[in-house]
């Protein structure tokens, strides 16, 4: 029986292996921080009828937002990096930009459901690479996040078909 090994350095992974993980943790990061800001700004200036249920919902988001966000960056440190911290750094590498406040409830939303699917896309990214070299954290991490977020996609798409019915 042939045993592998693995070359152990920080926590058994070289700086080549989490190299693309951490690029594109940073990028997350970026788009996180967007998106946070966002949902801060809906939460705050929504209004009509679904002010309660927008409002609640949005509170919901920016506060699980606020916990990946810190998940992904300590992620980065555990790989002895350091992870984007500014808002210019931000809002230059994100792929979710800002909007104004005076959206309607469901420009709103569906806004929140394309950041959402922005933020799924570079999750998975991140999942692959973990993947690709055996870092099962990294990948739990993200995976959970994945779940979360499509969860989130989903009751808001239901809410918005609703809302346009």
């Amino acid at each position: 029986m042939e045993v592998l090994t693995k070359t152990y350095s920080r926590l058994g992974f070289s700086g080549l292996d989490t190299a693309e993980m951490v690029t594109t943790m940073n990028k997350v990061l970026a788009n996180y921080h967007v998106f946070y800001q966002k949902l801060r700004n809906y939460h705050w200036n929504v209004k009509g009828s679904d002010f309660f249920d927008l409002h609640e919902k949005f509170e919901e988001l920016y506060t699980s937002a606020v916990t990946n966000i810190d998940e992904v960056a300590e992620r980065i440190r555990v790989f002895g990096k350091t992870p984007m911290s500014t808002l210019a750094e931000y809002l230059q590498v994100s792929d979710i930009k800002e909007t104004g406040t005076d959206l309607t409830p469901i420009e709103m939303a569906g806004q929140v459901l394309a950041d959402i699917e922005t933020l799924d896309g570079f999750l998975v990214e991140v999942a692959e690479a973990a993947n690709e070299v055996g870092d099962m954290a990294t990948m739990d991490l993200m995976n959970s996040m994945i779940r979360s977020l499509e969860k989130q996609h989903w009751m808001l798409t239901m809410w918005l078909n609703n809302s346009k019915n």
